[in-house]
């Protein structure tokens, strides 16, 4: 009984346990996988390594120069540009003094206008009041030389 029970198991082993069997395949298969992708690998790897000294060696220089003269041309266009905007901003700070120092010379000139009138309308009533005043010493003399002579007649 005891044979027949290992011979079942032996069996049932060798039918339902694949395990022996899947690690020989997954054996195989790592091995097989790991030697074709590292050949691979290491026939991109030093493709790669040509195609960066050769951009290391011929483009890099030539697109250094170029962006240098490119940058070079930026710069003169970003002085001139810088240049153009400082003159037009001290022609309109120049045109606003302008604008301003007009304004101011109207408003002076009105101002001036407005005091000579005042001063006319003064002078005006002064004379008046100076007419007035000479009209009554006049009158006041004018008395009092009639009193006078009144005075002397009767003396």
């Amino acid at each position: 009984m005891d044979k027949i029970i290992k011979d079942v198991g032996d069996i049932q082993s060798r039918l339902l346990d694949h395990r022996p069997v899947i690690n020989a395949e997954i054996r195989y298969f790592v091995r097989e996988f790991e030697e074709k992708r590292a050949h691979r690998e290491s026939r991109q790897l030093e493709s790669l390594s040509k195609v960066v000294q050769e951009a290391n060696e011929q483009v890099l220089p030539s697109d250094l120069e170029g962006m240098k003269q490119q940058l070079s041309d930026v710069i003169a266009r970003l002085r001139a540009a810088n240049h153009m905007a400082e003159r037009i901003q001290q022609r309109e700070l120049e045109a606003q003094q302008s604008s301003q120092l007009q304004e101011n010379m109207e408003r002076m000139k009105d101002e001036w206008a407005d005091f000579l009138k005042e001063q006319q309308r003064w002078k005006e009533e002064v004379s008046e009041e100076h007419a007035k005043a000479v009209g009554q010493v006049s009158t006041q003399y004018s008395e009092k030389k009639k009193d006078l002579d009144k005075l002397l007649s009767d003396v």
